[in-house]
């Protein structure tokens, strides 16, 4: 009786998460030995297979934009933290699609989607801002292709998810559907800024 109780539970509750226009992140739940279910939104244990039951639905605001606009500020942050400037659009396209006033569920906000506590820790003020946003975004891409030893999926993943959730996966990329297609995505886009850049 117990364990109907808790799959009418958990039922109800992926239910009323749905019932929101927009989710705040992904849910996952696993079945232990004692008929027990868990549910997180973050799975910290590899060795325990968590199924996704709930996925975010992402959102950006006003999707308009033109890398024209921010090409300055581009390579000027770029040259800075030595990061290719093909490299840094790519993410901007992933992230907000140039959009400057572009805003996540989850709060991420600007051209690349800083987080509060990633602005603050970057001493970005103002994350709307295109040349704050840059600044703070490409030195903290700089921060984290140093801390994956120049492993840019890792990287790209650490930007998506954490960089503490990629270390807690043994330096890989971890087994979010989200954290690896946005991987692929960048990689994508910078594949196609860069052959950009190569045309005459």
């Amino acid at each position: 009786m117990a364990h109907k109780t808790s799959i009418i539970l958990v039922i109800f509750i992926i239910i009323s998460l749905s019932a929101f226009s927009v989710c705040q992140a992904d849910i996952y739940k696993y079945v232990d030995a004692d008929g027990v279910i868990h549910i997180t939104n973050v799975p910290t244990d590899t060795n325990i297979p968590y199924v996704l039951v709930l996925r975010e639905k992402r959102v950006i605001i006003e999707l308009k934009g033109d890398t024209r606009n921010y090409e300055d500020l581009i390579v000027k942050a770029s040259d800075r933290y030595r990061i290719d400037p093909a490299l840094v659009k790519a993410v901007i396209k992933a992230e907000s699609n140039f959009n400057h006033r572009a805003v996540s569920p989850v709060g991420a906000r600007g051209l690349m989607q800083l987080m509060p506590a990633t602005a603050a820790m970057l001493r970005v003020e103002d994350s709307f801002h295109p040349e704050n946003n840059i600044e703070g975004g490409v030195r903290y891409l700089r921060y984290l292709m140093d801390l994956f030893n120049g492993n840019l999926s890792l990287a790209l993943a650490a930007y998506n998810a954490g960089e503490n959730t990629v270390i807690r996966y043994n330096n890989r990329i971890p087994p979010y559907r989200e954290t690896q297609t946005y991987v692929r995505r960048v990689l994508s886009y910078y594949d196609k800024f860069s052959s950009a850049k190569r045309t005459p």
